[in-house]
C-alpha cells in the first residue's frame, strides 16, 4: 500500500510539471493532521502542519483557509439564506403552523452554544512564525509575513478546536438515522488559488472547489467506535482493527482511546465518519479496488439485507464507471451511512441507509459517479455545479439502467421532464449561476442535475452516439487530476466529433433560449419546418410515405461545419438565421416526426409530428 501512495505523490508531481509545461498550472498542498476527538462534547482538538507549493505564476501575499462548520451557527451567512430562500431546503428548517399560514424556522437559528458548529484557531504559523489572521465567517485570511513566490513551497503550523454542529446539511452528530459522526468539512481547509484567482466563498451549503494534495491523518478516539472514510488504514494490526466474521469479535488494544492513522494521496478532500454500531463489510474486486461497507448493526431486517446485498451491485456499478468514464485509480472506495440523504466525498461516500433495495443502489450509483466528475476531474462545482452534478446524473442514470434490469428505452426521459417542467414555472437562471445565487432552490437542482445531464445526452444527439462515448474517455483521461473547465468539455468533443460546438455551449449553458420546432406544412412530397425556439439545432427528421416505406432525414445546422454519423439521408444545411427550411421527397407523405429519439430537448413536442395527434 506505501508503494501505491508514493506513486500517487509521482503522479501529482509528474502531472503538475506536465501541466507547467503546456501553461497550465495547479496548485498542491500536503496535510499532516493530528486530531483528538472527544465523543461526549463532540469536540476535537487538532494539530495541522500544511505544505503549500505555489505552482502559479503570481507572488502570493495572502492565503485564505475554510472553516465550514462556522456556517453551523445563528446569524451565520448560511443561516441568513435559508431564512430567506424562497424555498429552503427541508432538512434544515422547522414547520409550523396552518396550511394556510405557514411558519418556516431555520433550525441553525435554534442551535445551542453546545449544538452549534465551530472551528477556532489558535496558533498559526508561516514557515515557523507566527503570522496575523482574521475571521470573517467561514473563511480565514492571512496576511503572509513573506509572500510565496512561483515555484515557492510556504510550510503553515495550525492549532484548533472544532465542535461537530446537530447535523444540519451534511456535516454533523446524531443524523436522524442514529450515525454519531458525519465529520465532512470539518478541518481548515486551504481554499483554492487558480488562473481565475482565489476562491473564497462563505460556504451557504452547496458545493466546492479544494487543492490537490496528499493527507496525513492521525485520529484519536474512543476505542468503541468504527471508523471509515477518505484514505488508506495504515495501522489496522496495531489497533487490532480487522475484518471480523458476523459474531467474532477482534481483539482490541487497551486504553480509552485508539489512533487511527490514515492516507489519502492525490486528493482534494478528507472526510470521516464513526460509530460504536458499525459493521464493516468487505468486497475485494476484479478491479483491484477493495470496496468498503459501514452501516449501522441496527438496522431493521429489510434494511440490513439491503446493505448485506448492495456489495454485489456496487461492484457492477465500479465495472460500469471503469468501462465508459475510465479507470478507478485508487484501490479503495466506502460507502458509509450518515451525513442526510447522499454526498461525495475523496474516496467514499455518506448516505442514509434506510432506504428500500432500489433507492440504496439509485444513491450509490450517483454518490459514486461522483468520485469520477468530482474527485477525479475535479471541475468547480461553485461555479459550474451541471459540470459535475449533471454529467454524474447522466452516467448513473445509464447505468442504474443497466445494472437494475429497467430496460428504459430513453433512460433520462425523468431529466428532460424535470427541466420541461421548470420552463413552465417560469423560474429557470442560466447554468453560468453561481450555485449558490439561484433564487429557487428547485431552480437550482433542475438546472445542475437534469439540464446538466441532458447537456451530454443532447451533445450526443448533435455529434453522435459513438462520438459522445468516445468523448467522455477522452475526457476523463485527458483532465483527470485537473480542474477542467466548460471549455474542456466542449473542446474535447469537438476534436472526437470534427464538430465545432461553440454554438452549443452558448445556447444551452450561457442563455435561457429553447429549442422548439415544429411541421408546420405537408402538401404532397413538400415539408415545410419552422425553427420556434431561441436556440437553433441539426434535426433529425422521419418521413413515412403512403406506401408504408419509411425514411430517415438529417438536416445539419450549417455553424457546427460538420454532421455527425449516420444512415439518414442528408440533406442541405440549415443556417440559425432562417426561421424555416423546407425540403421535398418523391413519394407522398403520410406522416412527418421530428426527434422520434427524443434526445432533443424540444419544448413543445405537440408540434413536432404531422398530422397532429387528435
Amino acid at each position: 500500500m506505501q508503494k501505491f501512495f508514493y506513486y500517487c505523490i509521482a503522479l501529482s508531481i509528474s502531472i503538475t510539471v506536465s501541466a507547467q509545461n503546456s501553461g497550465y498550472w495547479q496548485q498542491h498542498v500536503d496535510y499532516v493532521m493530528d486530531i483528538d476527538m472527544d465523543v461526549k462534547t463532540y469536540q476535537y482538538k487538532g494539530k495541522q502542519t500544511l505544505t503549500y507549493t505555489n505552482n502559479s505564476p503570481d507572488v502570493l501575499e495572502k492565503v485564505y483557509f475554510h472553516l465550514y462548520n462556522n456556517a453551523f451557527q445563528p446569524g451565520s451567512d448560511m443561516d441568513i439564506r435559508l431564512q430567506n430562500i424562497k424555498d429552503p431546503d427541508g432538512r434544515m428548517v422547522v414547520k409550523s403552523g396552518t396550511k394556510e399560514n405557514p411558519i418556516v424556522t431555520s433550525r441553525i437559528s435554534q442551535l445551542q452554544p453546545d449544538e452549534i458548529g465551530f472551528i477556532k484557531v489558535s496558533t498559526l504559523t508561516q514557515n515557523g512564525a507566527s503570522v496575523p489572521y482574521s475571521v470573517d465567517g467561514t473563511i480565514l485570511e492571512v496576511v503572509l509575513n513573506e509572500g510565496i513566490a512561483p515555484g515557492a513551497k510556504a510550510v503553515f503550523d495550525m492549532e484548533f478546536t472544532g465542535q461537530v454542529p446537530e447535523q444540519i446539511r451534511r456535516s454533523g452528530r446524531n443524523n436522524k438515522e442514529g450515525v454519531a459522526l458525519s465529520m465532512t468539512q470539518w478541518y481548515p481547509k486551504l481554499a483554492e488559488y487558480d488562473f481565475e484567482g482565489w476562491h473564497t466563498h462563505s460556504y451557504i451549503g452547496r458545493e466546492f472547489h479544494g487543492v490537490w494534495g496528499n493527507f496525513d491523518v492521525t485520529l484519536h478516539i474512543d476505542k468503541d467506535y468504527i471508523v471509515g472514510g477518505s484514505g488508506y488504514l495504515q495501522n489496522a494490526d496495531e489497533i487490532g482493527y480487522g475484518y471480523e466474521a458476523e459474531g467474532v469479535k477482534v481483539k482490541r488494544k487497551r486504553g480509552k482511546k485508539l489512533s487511527w492513522h490514515f492516507v489519502a494521496p492525490n486528493v482534494h478532500d478528507f472526510t470521516w465518519a464513526a460509530d460504536p454500531k458499525f459493521k464493516h463489510d468487505v468486497l475485494e474486486t476484479d478491479s483491484g479496488t477493495t470496496l468498503h461497507f459501514l452501516y449501522k448493526k441496527s438496522l431493521e431486517k429489510e434494511f440490513r439485507k439491503n446493505w448485506e446485498a448492495l456489495p454485489e451491485k456496487t461492484e457492477v456499478l465500479l465495472t460500469y464507471f471503469n468501462t465508459h468514464i475510465g479507470a478507478y485509480p485508487y484501490k479503495q472506495y466506502s460507502v458509509i451511512q450518515g451525513g442526510d440523504g447522499g454526498m461525495e466525498y475523496a474516496m467514499c461516500t455518506l448516505i442514509t441507509g434506510e432506504r428500500k433495495f432500489g433507492s440504496l443502489v439509485g444513491v450509490v450509483a450517483h454518490e459514486m459517479a461522483h468520485s469520477w466528475f468530482q474527485f477525479v476531474l475535479a471541475s468547480n462545482e461553485s461555479k459550474h455545479p451541471w459540470m459535475d452534478e449533471g454529467f454524474t446524473t447522466y452516467i448513473s442514470t445509464l447505468a442504474e439502467n443497466e445494472v437494475l434490469e429497467e430496460g428504459k428505452e430513453n433512460p433520462l426521459e425523468g431529466s428532460y421532464q424535470g427541466y420541461f417542467t421548470l420552463q413552465g414555472y417560469g423560474i429557470e437562471e442560466p447554468l453560468t449561476t453561481q450555485a449558490d445565487a439561484y433564487h429557487y432552490n428547485y431552480a437550482y437542482g433542475i438546472a445542475s442535475y437534469s439540464k446538466g445531464a441532458i447537456f451530454l445526452a443532447q451533445l450526443g444527439y448533435v455529434i453522435g452516439k459513438e462520438n459522445i462515448e468516445k468523448t467522455l474517455l477522452k475526457y476523463y483521461e485527458d483532465f483527470k487530476f485537473k480542474h477542467p473547465t466548460p471549455n474542456d468539455i466542449k473542446r474535447t468533443a469537438e476534436k472526437v466529433s470534427g464538430i465545432e460546438l461553440d454554438w452549443y455551449m452558448n445556447y444551452w449553458t450561457q442563455t435561457l433560449h429553447t429549442i422548439d420546432y415544429a411541421v408546420t406544412v405537408v402538401n404532397g412530397t413538400e415539408v415545410q419546418l419552422n425553427r420556434i425556439g431561441g436556440m437553433p439545432m441539426p434535426i433529425d427528421v422521419q418521413v413515412e410515405y403512403m406506401d408504408g416505406s419509411v425514411e430517415d432525414v438529417y438536416i445539419p445546422l450549417t455553424m457546427m461545419r460538420g454532421e455527425k454519423p449516420t444512415k439518414a439521408k442528408q440533406l442541405e444545411d440549415w443556417s440559425w438565421v432562417a426561421p424555416t427550411y423546407t425540403f421535398s421527397t418523391e413519394k407522398d407523405i403520410k406522416k412527418v416526426s421530428i426527434d422520434v429519439s427524443l434526445q432533443m430537448a424540444d419544448i413543445d413536442r405537440s408540434n413536432n409530428v404531422w398530422p397532429a395527434a387528435e
